[in-house]
């Protein structure tokens, strides 16, 4: 379906101009490099999309993705929060998650349309992309682990603070 493939393709081109925004607010050099890479990633992404509309004969804008601008929206509000450190680093990594789960429902729909349809070359594109936005997610999932502990010991040690009673930023985090 054309229209799931260019609200797709609009989705891929808002999270690409954010990415460069997490990176920069991240303390944890791990986890800036990962948005990094991903942004390159991404531009892939969007080159892959751009070759199926080409094969269409059809232009890839003229929709705009709410979903997408909804979770860049909530991202930029994470940035805004005054945490430090390795909890900033878990609110960016849930952020991130939050996006490239809404990605990787957006491809598998969009790969099950073109498999309907008998297009086994926008198929096989769109299996590559869906495949490195898994991994991107693994990725993500690995380094939570190793911050969210760092996150949790950071939290406590701020006395007579809102931090310190868990609310916000547990909540907010988890």
């Amino acid at each position: 379906d054309n229209d799931e493939t260019k609200d797709l393709t609009s989705a891929q081109n808002q999270s690409g101009k954010a990415a460069p925004k997490p990176a920069k607010a991240s303390s944890w050099e791990e986890l800036r490099t990962g948005f990094e890479e991903h942004l390159q990633q991404t531009k892939g992404h969007v080159e892959r999309l751009e070759e199926i509309f080409e094969m269409l004969g059809e232009s890839p804008k003229g929709k705009k993705c709410a979903g997408m601008e909804g979770l860049v929206e909530e991202g930029s509000e994470v940035m805004k929060e005054d945490f430090e450190g390795a909890l900033m680093d878990a609110a960016l990594i849930g952020a991130a998650q939050r996006v490239e789960h809404y990605e990787i429902a957006a491809y598998g729909t969009v790969r099950a349309f073109a498999e309907t349809l008998g297009e086994s070359k926008h198929v096989s594109l769109l299996e590559k992309t869906l495949a490195e936005e898994k991994e991107t997610d693994d990725k993500l999932t690995e380094m939570a682990g190793e911050i969210n502990q760092g996150a949790f010991n950071e939290e406590r040690k701020q006395p007579h603070s809102e931090a310190a009673s868990g609310k916000k930023n547990v909540k907010r985090i988890a």
